[in-house]
Parts: structure tokens; sequence; C-alpha cells
């Protein structure tokens, strides 16, 4: 049925799914009443997504292209020819809102002192000084480069941005090249305090004729390249001649990461219009045609400086032109000071990133690293931070003579390298590193603690919907628990072996783990609630749908009158209020200042209900090409935190989007009272924490007077 869904009706194609999700993002930018540098915040993320996306998605499509040029979309029936074309249709209006809202944004901050100068709007004064500048700082560590007959081509990283100028010499034209150097700020402040900025590639373009003063510059343009990125661990045969396996993948990944830098092009940008003539070079140079040469004509191509663009204001207009300041807080299901290692012995714990921090799980690994009754610590590693605590307490832990085990995804897309350089220093300290499988990524997020307990071998067992990154447990919501199930800790303990010994086919009693348990244990509990008709009711957060037999197993269960809500933050292949085929379906989107990552899984209602939280989204590759990990929720507290996340995201009226039938968005009515899911989970977060403390603060309050009474003779 899968194969033909896209016959059905009711569904839409993955990528233009995707670029309406970016498109949600960019609306956050334009949104006036987002505060202004977070606005800028927002274009930035709409661009680097951007970036990946033409690296991973497109430069897979026109792979898939060339392989199998008549293979179609079992969700759109497009060939990926037919995608590409719709892709790069769908792009170019992306690029005109942006640089809108980017010239907005900017009019918006010169109001405020801060101001993006166009190097024609210089004062004479303001002229000198860059002059100055560029002859002493800039011009120095130039590296530019005619292109002819004796000075071939250089080769071009992806997303590095150029100067090309078209020169003109007796002979004829030939190609200028000006890299932008990174050595430099690119962030130039004109006069001390005055709040008016340009940027150094804007310098380097205005000087391109000083740089080449030797022709003649008919045309100018800055420009870059973004590259296919989407390589594969499998395109390197394994050879035994080299050593152990694990050091061979290493090894392999190492030779693909250099390779990443020479993959085709599949996207060219320009900062402003040039003519046919001109874009010549760039078509053939890069064998690309013109649907892939893009123009932002006010937006800059790189906009990651806008990130330090807040330190030019005081503290408290930075504060103003900010979202407020938020730091997580103490968990709420933990009393201040509370070990958590011990806290789950007696009950289920729920950890929630971000408005809940981190640092209880990384201070229970650290207790863990040194309490003599634990004789083993197994997790598995997606994405670390670039400093990670996690690694040292790990690393500690094995010093401590504990059993580490570490089960770390080398593949895990652009951390490639840092997931290296930890697994090597792992490795050094004496854990035993694992890489996974050859076909198959391991995404799952799942740490086993193992106790001594007077001879009886207890377990702690953390399941996530998140990575063990710490930074991006600031910036993500996700949800964690801890927990000291026996049954789920056997489960864990099995995954691990089985890990180890290669084995994908293991079975569990409690744990979903795909390939093998997750989708089908999905769909029976779907077949469940379509058996219960008008009375069933499903509700999943999570933040991609594309798995075909998933998609035709909702349409069925709307069919049948479930009802079914679905939290999706991003790619969303089914189409929901299709009259016949899923008109019992609502589909919301949520993006905001969080990016909104865990996953959870609700079939059923009340006592009967069954919950699951996840490292999986209902996509074909964490469905059936990733080892993923669903672990059920026992827990009535624990269930009933769960329903508040759910609850304030379906109550949302303020950043939430629904989706409509014909595939776009559109925002909720707004209501009496205006919700935003996460400021009011922020606020619970604060206020449950501050109800804790002040809890603690009693009992030592009393005892001080108590200990003054009787001081003071006050007490018999």
């Amino acid at each position: 049925m899968s194969a033909e869904i896209w016959q059905q009706g009711y569904t839409q194609n993955r990528e233009l799914s995707w670029l309406q999700f970016n498109a949600r993002v960019l609306a956050e930018a334009q949104d006036t009443r987002v505060p202004l540098l977070e606005r800028l915040k927002f274009l930035s993320i709409f661009t680097s997504n951007l970036d990946e996306f033409y690296m991973i998605r497109v430069g897979s499509l026109g792979d898939i292209a060339v392989l199998d040029p008549d293979g179609i979309d079992n969700k759109s029936g497009l060939t990926a020819r037919e995608q590409l074309e719709r892709i790069y249709a769908a792009t170019t209006p992306l690029y005109e809102q942006r640089d809108a809202v980017f010239e907005s944004v900017e009019q918006k901050l010169s109001s405020e002192g801060l101001q993006h100068v166009a190097m024609d709007a210089l004062t004479p004064a303001e002229q000198k000084q860059l002059r100055h500048f560029f002859r002493t700082t800039v011009q120095p560590i130039l590296s530019p480069q005619i292109v002819d007959s004796h000075h071939p081509f250089p080769h071009l990283g992806s997303k590095l941005t150029h100067v090309a100028a078209l020169l003109k010499r007796k002979k004829g034209e030939l190609l200028g090249l000006i890299p932008v150097p990174g050595s430099v700020p690119r962030v130039i402040y004109l006069q001390s305090g005055s709040g008016r900025f340009v940027l150094l590639e804007e310098l380097l373009l205005s000087y391109a004729d000083t740089v080449f003063e030797m022709y003649d510059v008919l045309e100018k343009t800055l420009f870059c390249i973004t590259r296919n990125a989407d390589i594969n661990l499998d395109d390197e045969p394994f050879n035994p001649l080299l050593g152990s396996q694990e050091l061979d993948v290493r090894a392999k990944m190492e030779k693909l990461l250099r390779r990443r830098s020479r993959l085709r092009v599949v996207r060219v940008e320009l900062s402003r219009p040039i003519s046919s003539h001109f874009t010549e070079f760039f078509r053939h140079r890069f064998a690309v045609d013109d649907r892939q040469i893009f123009l932002s004509r006010k937006a800059p191509l790189d906009l990651s400086y806008v990130f330090s663009l807040g330190e030019f204001f005081s503290d408290d207009r930075r504060a103003a032109l900010s979202d407020p300041p938020f730091a997580p807080q103490q968990p709420a299901m933990l009393r201040p000071g509370q070990s958590l290692l011990r806290a789950a012995m007696k009950q289920d714990i729920l950890l929630s990133y971000p408005y809940e921090s981190m640092e209880p799980f990384l201070q229970m690994i650290r207790e863990a690293a040194n309490a003599p009754d634990v004789v083993s610590i197994r997790i598995t590693i997606y994405r670390l931070a670039r400093k990670a605590k996690l690694v040292e307490y790990l690393c500690a832990a094995a010093e401590n003579g504990k059993d580490v085990t570490v089960l770390i995804e080398l593949r895990a897309r652009f951390d490639e390298q840092n997931n290296i350089d930890w697994s090597e220093r792992l490795e050094e300290a004496g854990c035993k590193i694992i890489y996974g499988f050859e076909d198959y990524k391991v995404h799952s997020k799942i740490c086993l603690i193992t106790r001594n307990d007077r001879g009886v071998m207890r377990h702690i067992t953390q399941v996530g919907t998140g990575n063990y990154n710490e930074k991006t447990a600031a910036q993500y919501t996700d949800v964690s628990l801890v927990t000291a199930s026996e049954s789920i800790g056997a489960d864990a303990a099995a995954f691990f072996k089985n890990m180890a010994l290669g084995n994908l086919q293991g079975s569990y009693q409690r744990l979903l783990v795909a390939p093998n348990g997750f989708k089908n244990q999905i769909l029976f509990m779907m077949d469940e609630q379509i058996k219960l008709g008008s009375e069933g009711y499903i509700l999943l957060k999570f933040n991609s749908l594309t798995d075909a037999d998933i998609i035709a197993r909702l349409s069925e269960a709307s069919c049948a009158g479930v009802q079914v809500e679905m939290i999706i933050r991003g790619i969303c292949c089914l189409l929901p209020g299709v009259p016949g085929k899923t008109e019992n379906i609502r589909v919301t989107s949520i993006v905001g200042r969080y990016l909104e990552h865990s996953r959870i899984f609700c079939f059923g209602r009340g006592e009967n209900e069954k919950m699951y939280i996840g490292s999986a989204d209902f996509m074909t590759r964490n469905t059936v090409r990733r080892v993923e990990i669903a672990c059920p929720i026992d827990s009535p507290e624990v269930r009933k935190r769960l329903h508040e996340i759910l609850d304030a995201m379906l109550r949302d009226n303020v950043k939430s989007r629904v989706l409509l039938p014909d595939g776009s968005y559109c925002r909720k009515e707004p209501g009496e009272e205006e919700i935003c899911a996460q400021e009011l989970l922020m606020r619970k977060a604060s206020d449950a924490a501050r109800l804790a403390a002040e809890s603690a603060a009693i009992p030592e309050r009393t005892c001080l007077w108590q200990r003054l009474r009787r001081a003071f003779g006050k007490e018999n």
C-alpha cells in the first residue's frame, strides 16, 4: 500500500514540506513581537538550515537523479529531477523574503543606534579610516588570484565567501578571485562608539579594483558555493589489511571527511546581479545551471556574524532587545542537592530540558564513577558538546576500575570529527568503544548504570529523546527518564549485549527498539485504537513524519473515527483534514525560542493509555535504517508531567501553526488568553524551583530558631 500512497491524495513531498518548515523559521524573524536581536538570530538559523538542506537533501537528490532517473517519491509521485525543479522554484521566493525581512530588521536596528552602512554611504572620515584599515590590516594577508592557463582554478570550500571579479586585459578577459580571510573580524566598526559598521567582505568587494589594479574590473560580486555533503561510510570498502574493524571505521570516516570538501557543487549564491556573460563563468566552472544560482541582494551570504552584534549594546539595552534570560532550573522531581542516582532508586524521575537543568544527570554519572557499588556504565553517544563534562566523568569511571562501554556513532552528520576526537579520548582512558553497524546509524539515547547491591545486580536506566550534549540541552526541548525499573533495566542490559555482539535481531520485553521492534509495535498500538473506533485516541509529538506505512495507518485510524492529534515541528508528509482520508487528524507545528525536539507517543486515554518517550521520529530513516529506542512510562507522576507538556503545546495560540489540507500553514485563532507553550513551561519550572527552595529552607529556619531559643534559655 505504501508504494502507491501518493495516489491517495493525502500526502505531500518531503522536501517541499521541509521548505515550509524553514519558512516558519523565517516567519519568526518577521514577527514584530519577537525581540529585535532574536529576529536576527532567526534569520541566521533560517540561512544555516537552508545551507544544510542543500548540502544533504539536494545533494542526495542530485545523486539519485543520475543513478535512478525513473524512480519516484512514494509521497508525491515525483522523480528526483522533478523534485529538484520544484525545490529550486520554491527556494527563490525564500531568498526574496529573507532580503525583505533582513532590510526591515536592519532599519529597526539603525533606529537603535546600530547601523550597517553601505560602502557608498561612508563619510570622508570613515573612508579614510577604512582605507588605512585595508592597507595595514587586510591587504597584507590577502591571497588574490587570477585564473588563466598558468593559474589554474583553485579548490573552493563549501560556504566560504569570495570576491569574484571579471577582469579585462589586452588579450581578453579572465577571472579574479579574492578569498575573504578568516583571521580578520567580519564586523568592522567605524569610529569608536558610533554604532556604524561595515562587513569585511563588503570592504574587499569595494577594494577589488585596488587588488587587481593592473586590470580593468568589468564586474564584481561576492559569491559562495555549496557542495554536496551527503557522504556515506559504505562508499569506502572495508580493508582487513588495515587492522581491526574499529580502527578501520575511524580511519574510513576521517578519509570520507576529506572527500566531503571536494564533492560536486549543488548551489551558487551571489550578492548582486551580474551579466549573463559573467554568469557563464559560474555555470561553466561549477557545472550548474541558472536554477542553481541564487541572488541575495540585501542579506549577506553568511549571517553567522549577527550573534555578535548584541555586544555593541549596553547590558540594559541588550536585555531589552533580547528574550528575557532564563537559566535551566532545579528539576521539579528532585529536592535541591538531592542525588539523582539515589532518588531514582525510590521513584522514576523525569528531567525536562531546557526548562530543567541537565546537571543532575551529569552529577549522576560523576557519582556513579566514584560509587563503590557501581560496577559498570554503558551509554550510547550520538552528539556531544565541544567541551563535555560527560566524557570527563566516563573517563574517570574507567580509570576508577568501572567497566565502561561507550557506543559512539561516528556518522552523526557534521559532528563526525568531534566524535572521532572524543572516541580517541575515551579509548585512551580505558573505556570500551563500539562504533555500531555498517548499515545502521545508532541514534538511541540510553544509559545503563549497574550496581552490586549486596550481591544482587540492580540497574538504573536513563532513556531520553535528545543527545547528551550540554550545550543543546539549554537550547532544545527534550525529556529524559531515569528509572530503577528492573524490567526496563534488563532490556537495557540485553540491548548493550546485543550491540556488542552486532545483533540487531534481539527481542525486548519493554523497550521498543528499531530497526526491528519499533515500527511494528507503533503500528500495533495504532491498530488497538482503530478497533475502538470513535473511542480511540492518538496523541503524538515528534519532529518529522515521512514513513509511508505509518502515514497509511494514521489515515486508516482517521477513517475509523479515531481522533489523532500530532505536534510535528518539521516535515509532515501527511495532509490532515482531507475528506474521507484524514478528516479526524489535526497537525500543529511550533517554532519558538527553543527547538522543539522531544518525542512523546500516547495511545488511548486514562488508565488504558500507553505512553512512550524515545529517540525516533516517524521517518523511514529512523524506523528502518537506525537503531532507536522508545521507553514506556509507568509512573503516574511522570505521565502527569508529560501531559502538562503536551497540553501546553496543544493550547499554544502564539507560536503554534496549523497544517491545512493544501500543505500550507496558518496561525491559530487567538483566544481570550494568549498562551505561549514555551513561556508557560519556563514559568512553571521557575515556580517549581522556587517552591522547592522555600520548602528546603523551612527545616533549616526552624532548626536555627530552636538553637537560638535554647541558647537564650527560652526552651527547657
